[in-house]
């Protein structure tokens, strides 16, 4: 098995190396960020098939908080849309064309939603 080429430090996976012996660590905590209140929020709902063997999925965009509390976002909206999904990259990724009831649930948990593209 050929070992993989690193390009970038990112490649690293997120470690730093230091020789610095008195170096002060606890500064580099991974905190999460504070998560805004729904009427804070400005979501984006996408319609999209693109890299996805023609499949359909619907895409909420523009979550400002911490990942658990985007992971019970998804959820309670792969709930009620009763359709799998999943949660990557800041975005909730729902299976089907389900744009205008995923618009819905989140008027009414709170938060502003514009419907994005066709």
């Amino acid at each position: 098995m050929a070992k993989k080429k690193l390009n970038s430090l990112s490649d690293l996976g997120g470690f730093v190396f230091s020789t610095n012996k008195n170096e002060d660590f606890s500064t580099f905590n991974d905190v999460d960020p504070d998560t805004l209140r729904p009427d804070e929020q400005y979501l984006e709902a996408h319609f999209s098939n693109k890299g996805r063997g023609g499949k359909i999925v619907t895409i909420v965009k523009g979550f400002e908080g911490s990942e658990s509390d985007l992971k019970g976002l998804g959820k309670l909206l792969k709930t009620k849309c009763g359709v799998g999904g999943s949660v990557k990259d800041g975005e909730i990724i729902i299976q089907g064309n389900h744009r205008d009831k995923v618009m819905q649930i989140l008027k009414k948990e709170g938060y502003q939603v514009k419907r994005i593209g066709g």
